[in-house]
């Protein structure tokens, strides 16, 4: 189990960016923190997701 945003989902051998894919955030506008970790946007196709894994997704919101 990955524990993204402290919700548990079963995405062990997922990538990253297919998770991304398939959820509300808007790729452009997201920072992600694996495990403690920052991990670039041009990554996020080779990162494997792997049980265990900590993951935090933050969006960067405009305003004025």
């Amino acid at each position: 189990m990955i524990k993204i945003n402290g919700k548990q989902y079963d995405l062990a051998g997922k990538t990253l960016e297919a998770y991304l894919e398939n959820s509300d955030y808007d790729r452009k506008r997201v920072a992600v923190e694996r495990n403690g970790g920052i991990i670039p946007k041009a990554r996020y196709s080779e990162t494997i997701l792997s049980d265990g894994d900590e993951i935090e997704i933050v969006s960067f919101v405009g305003g004025g």
